[in-house]
């Protein structure tokens, strides 16, 4: 445990952040899991809808660091391919 004030004060720090980025990581998890129920739901209406609110979100965590840029990336493609496939599914 820490005994300087410096260092208890760091460990208060430390983990207000944990708890905030936390919150924010469970966020990105929330908007990434809408678009996989409105695919698994056959809706593309939604699931496009849903897609386009979760980018910018995907984003900015990345940017902030809370998950890794080649993550978010993957996060999205994957996502997008999803959505695609389900409009050309929708489409045909």
């Amino acid at each position: 445990m820490a005994n300087t004030p410096s260092a208890k004060k760091r460990a208060k720090q430390a983990e207000k952040r944990r708890s905030h980025n936390a919150s924010m990581r469970s966020m990105v998890r929330t908007y990434i899991k809408n678009v996989v129920k409105a695919v698994d739901a056959k809706d593309a209406e939604k699931a496009q809808a849903a897609y386009i609110l979760a980018v910018p979100i995907i984003d900015r965590m990345a940017d902030k660091g809370i998950i890794h840029k080649n993550k978010a990336a993957r996060h999205k493609s994957r996502l997008n391919g999803h959505v695609k496939a389900l409009n050309l599914a929708v489409a045909a």
